[in-house]
């Protein structure tokens, strides 16, 4: 069965990747599957200098998925470039590096320094990290700062595909898209994180010392897959479908709605080799869903009086 997927001048032999921050590296899962085998793999959030992230705790379990504020911890861009990429299996799979920064001009400086590495197959602008006191939450809700960041990385980017990252915390996700279609992006991926909090009632404070994190896991996939819904239909760039994908099943279902591709991030806390599982278990499901590749099955929801 062929489970190639091309998009924004990629081509993958399948279409799941690693999401970012859920997956390390790569290499820290390397002992649970062969890295060669995955679709793609966004490496944890790049900065241009290190960053400690946030306070401990910054983890949490809720119902049906976490809650995480780990806020951006990194060793830096130049320590990714010299120590993790040499040792990643990037000319078999997509090494796809995320990009976050605090201002338009740290976005496009960011894009500079990976723009003439040869194991970078694209990178991903995260415009949408909840977690964070400055940057992430600020870009990903307001339409203008989307399209500026998009509009530095793609100035500064060579020829590497921009895929820019939007957050579900935002009254129109089809605004926010069409904001970083109209910047340049070739692609987007959503979600990310959904806007939390816990709190502990013996102490009455809030589980994590940053007080509110990251919503992920299978509670947000009702969620995650209406905005993919929403941003294929509003754009003409491909989208890549992120937000509590534990399954085969569950990736179909974004390709059925739009996506091209998708990112699998929470389940691999819960099973490490759960993304080479989703795999394995693709041709299987796609012979339920009834079709023989993925491009018969991308777009083909049938809506109610069609």
């Amino acid at each position: 069965m062929d489970l190639r997927v091309e998009f924004a001048g990629l081509v993958l032999k399948n279409p799941i990747i690693t999401a970012s921050g859920t997956f390390g590296f790569g290499l820290e899962f390397s002992s649970f599957g062969d890295l060669k085998r995955l679709g793609g793999i966004v490496v944890k959030g790049l900065s241009l200098k290190p960053r400690e992230g946030n306070a401990m705790p910054r983890i949490v379990e809720t119902p049906c998925g976490m809650l995480n504020a780990i806020g951006i911890q990194n060793p830096g861009v130049e320590a990714f470039l010299k120590d993790k990429l040499p040792l990643l299996p990037w000319r078999e799979t997509a090494i796809i590096a995320n990009l976050y920064a605090c201002s338009v001009e740290e976005f496009g400086d960011l894009a500079g320094v990976l723009s003439g590495e040869e194991g970078v197959a694209a990178l991903e602008v995260n415009v949408s990290c909840p977690n964070v006191t400055h940057g992430g939450a600020a870009f990903g809700q307001d339409p203008a700062q989307i399209t500026k960041a998009t509009e530095a990385v793609k100035k500064r980017c060579g020829n590497k595909p921009v895929i820019v990252k939007l957050s579900p915390n935002v009254t129109d996700i089809a605004v926010c898209a069409r904001a970083a279609e109209a910047g340049g992006a070739d692609a987007l991926s959503l979600i990310n994180t959904l806007l939390g909090m816990a709190v502990d009632i013996k102490t009455r404070k809030p589980v994590l010392a940053n007080v509110v994190g990251g919503l992920s896991g299978p509670a947000i996939k009702p969620v995650a897959l209406r905005c993919v819904y929403q941003a294929c239909r509003a754009v003409g760039i491909p989208v890549v479908g992120i937000g509590g994908i534990a399954s085969a099943e569950d990736a179909l279902e974004f390709i059925t709605v739009g996506a091209t591709a998708v990112e699998v991030g929470t389940a691999n806390f819960l099973r490490p080799d759960q993304s080479f599982r989703i795999i394995d278990d693709l041709p299987r499901a796609m012979l339920k869903a009834r079709a023989a590749d993925m491009a018969e099955l991308r777009g083909s929801l049938v809506l109610p009086g069609q």
